[in-house]
């Protein structure tokens, strides 16, 4: 570009060619037969996803992920055939509600994406906190700075396809804005999100303080868990849902372990699912919120090192770190 206004006509062509590209799309469609319809929903639903991983791991900012998704959500509309509608739209009731629990978050410094991790809302009173590891805010040992944080939101529980990401400034005036319980490196933070904030029509399932009582159940070495995120960001992007993985109780529950805030869990997550809840499905309850006992937040994996620090030993176990602090953690200041 020589100079402003080449880059403004650039400008204009661009947004010329995109209202002619929103003209085409639709009466290409509307041109097709049922199945190939059909075959162009696979076809574009495999594309898309490609576009997304692409733009996940790129520089660019929250803004230009919202309009790729929102832009999708739109084309998949026009893709659906008559009568397909009511089949394709999810509500919330339709779906275990774990898996509204968690959400995929962003770190960002200005427009660059820092970090991609996992997350789970917690409602204290009439508080509303985002969850995650303390690391995924800050980390200082890993020079890991970022001034805010998006997270996605669905805002019609009537259509789970509908949701958005907003953004949480992480410091104001140079002071964070979370709250840790953590050893200073490792630990769980909690980051109230203010109810002004939520986009009109957002209805969040939080988990809350009846999620931690132990209800008479006593867990053991070996006890079944649920790890609710988004593994390298891999998740249900057409209705942002997280993914959950297997997993198990892996030291002595109770016990600090090494001394520690923290269990062992032996699992198979990989990176991006640091911040996820890990729960325990409770034996006397049915499908329901409360059927879920929230017992720990997903963290590091714990490789050993044999002298060399390029053997590393695969072992599948990870910290949780104890959820039963987040009561004191969320509470009134």
């Amino acid at each position: 570009m020589k100079n402003l206004q080449d880059a403004t006509e650039r400008i204009c062509e661009l947004k010329g060619s995109l209202v002619a590209m929103d003209a085409l799309v639709p009466a290409v469609i509307q041109a097709l037969s049922s199945p190939a319809r059909a075959r162009f929903m696979d076809a574009f639903d495999a594309h898309a996803e490609v576009a997304r991983t692409v733009l996940l791991y790129a520089d660019v900012s929250d803004f230009v992920l919202a309009t790729f998704e929102r832009d999708v959500a739109r084309n998949r509309k026009l893709l659906r055939a008559e009568g397909e509608a009511e089949h394709h739209a999810t509500t919330a009731s339709a779906v275990d509600p774990l898996l509204l629990t968690a959400t995929p978050l962003t770190t960002y410094a200005g427009s660059r994406a820092r970090m991609r991790a996992s997350g789970f809302f917690y409602r204290s009173a009439e508080r509303l906190f985002l969850v995650s590891n303390q690391h995924v805010f800050a980390d200082a040992a890993q020079a890991h700075r970022a001034e805010r944080i998006a997270i996605g939101v669905h805002i019609a529980p009537s259509e789970l396809a509908r949701h958005t990401f907003i953004s949480l400034p992480l410091y104001r005036e140079g002071v964070p804005q979370w709250r840790e319980a953590s050893d200073g490196a490792e630990g769980i933070a909690a980051l109230e999100i203010p109810a002004d904030s939520l986009p009109a029509g957002a209805e969040v399932q939080a988990f809350d303080e009846s999620h931690l009582e132990l209800r008479g159940e006593p867990i053991t070495v070996g006890d079944a868990l649920t790890i609710a995120g988004f593994p390298s960001g891999l998740h249900d992007t057409v209705h942002q849902l997280a993914v959950a993985c297997s997993a198990s109780v892996a030291s002595a529950y109770g016990v600090h372990f090494q001394g520690r805030g923290c269990f062992l869990t032996e699992t198979r997550t990989r990176r991006g699912s640091s911040g996820s809840p890990v729960v325990r499905r409770r034996l006397h309850d049915g499908a329901s919120a409360a059927s879920w006992q929230l017992i720990g937040v997903h963290g590091n994996h714990m490789d050993m090192c044999a002298g060399d620090p390029t053997d590393h030993q695969w072992l599948g176990l990870h910290r949780a770190w104890y959820a039963n602090v987040l009561p004191a953690l969320t509470g009134s200041a």
